[in-house]
């Protein structure tokens, strides 16, 4: 009886997977209703009834949050006090457009935004965009905010905004706007002591090339730069050029394997798939044992091989069995949904699965998968 041959461990480590806290007790954890009033203000909230104050505007009451006691502070503020921080999501012109209609139809206004202390005057809200920009559109001279003394909310706040973002574009721009205000804040802290805030140290370095060329096809690299790039235990005045210099290495290469899929299209051939193609055949990952090489070196590599890419070597049946073979050499069984799509178009699920399973990204393909 033949004996099944063990299959190969790639030499790769898995990401980290996410911790989430455990779910408590009922009824063990912060204060009582009573315990909430706060009748006199500690300092930093004194200063920002101060500071509401003076931007005409006016506190209706203050008070500790129902989960870390911490102090709040309810205000009405002129709405030309207010901005919304300079490093979160475009506007939606049709959202708030949407919502104003809505709050037109109420003729109330029960939703208020959050707010934190601007640097220098006024304030700014990370989460209330839209609503602010539809109170603004009917006309209003008023609006409800909260008010949070700690301006470091913001940036707490836009973390979990960024988990809503519909696209690694969207997600990677509001990370590296994160990025940019907290240069302003403070550059001389390590970079790995925002890692909560900017969730993945690749985001920072795709939205630099985001930055510079909003067509950038960052989904073709992430897997890649995401296993390599970490937070670095250096200041973010020094680390924000790192992220710099393979945003650089990244755009360029995109161009070698642009010139490449150029080539490919000069032949005949005809895919939105052929980007992740190329990318896997020039990725030196995959033949990889043991700890990889630093983003840097195989950026270059990546580069070099593009440059060498012999296209009269590619055939058409190359792009539908590449992906099949790759998965029948990863640890991991293909999903039965994935199996399906490949018998019925092996072309687009199989050539999207290559880039990712020869990052070492088997769960990756099956979301990519997903989406075709």
């Amino acid at each position: 009886m033949a004996t099944a041959k063990p299959k190969r461990k790639s030499g790769l480590k898995r990401a980290p997977a996410k911790r989430t806290p455990r779910k408590a007790k009922p009824g063990t954890r912060g204060p009582l209703p009573a315990e909430c009033r706060l009748d006199s203000l500690p300092a930093e909230a004194e200063e920002v009834r101060g500071r509401v104050e003076r931007e005409g505007g006016l506190v209706l009451g203050a008070y500790r949050d129902p989960l870390g006691k911490n102090p709040l502070l309810l205000a009405i503020l002129p709405i030309d006090r207010i901005e919304p921080t300079p490093f979160q999501r475009d506007l939606s012109q049709a959202h708030h457009r949407k919502l104003a209609d809505v709050l037109d139809r109420t003729g109330m206004f029960l939703d208020p935004v959050i707010a934190v202390t601007a640097p220098k005057e006024g304030f700014w809200t990370p989460n209330g965009r839209h609503r602010l920009e539809a109170m603004r559109r009917l006309g209003a001279r008023s609006i409800t905010a909260l008010i949070v003394p700690r301006r470091e909310i913001a940036w707490q706040i836009l973390a979990l905004n960024t988990e809503k973002a519909h696209n690694l574009r969207e997600k990677s721009l509001e990370v590296i706007r994160i990025y940019r205000g907290l240069l302003d804040e403070d550059a001389k802290r390590a970079e790995s002591q925002f890692a909560f805030y900017l969730e993945e140290a690749s985001l920072v370095t795709l939205g630099v090339c985001y930055e510079r060329n909003g067509k950038f096809a960052g989904g073709a690299y992430n897997p890649i730069v995401r296993r390599l790039e970490k937070f670095s235990e250096e200041p973010l005045s020094k680390a924000v050029k790192e992220h710099e210099k393979h945003a650089e290495m990244l755009i360029d290469l995109d161009a070698r394997v642009a010139e490449v899929i150029a080539k490919l299209k000069a032949r005949g051939f005809v895919s939105p798939y052929l980007r992740a193609f190329v990318v896997a055949r020039v990725n030196p990952l995959r033949w990889i044992q043991g700890e990889p090489p630093p983003l840097e070196e195989v950026l270059k590599t990546m580069r070099e091989r593009a440059a060498k890419f012999n296209t009269e070597k590619i055939k058409q049946e190359d792009l539908a069995s590449a992906g099949l073979r790759l998965r029948s050499e990863t640890t991991q069984k293909p999903m039965p949904f994935l199996a399906k799509r490949s018998m019925l178009k092996p072309s687009r699920a199989s050539v999207c699965s290559v880039f990712c399973a020869s990052a070492g990204q088997t769960n990756t393909s099956i979301r990519c998968a997903r989406r075709l």
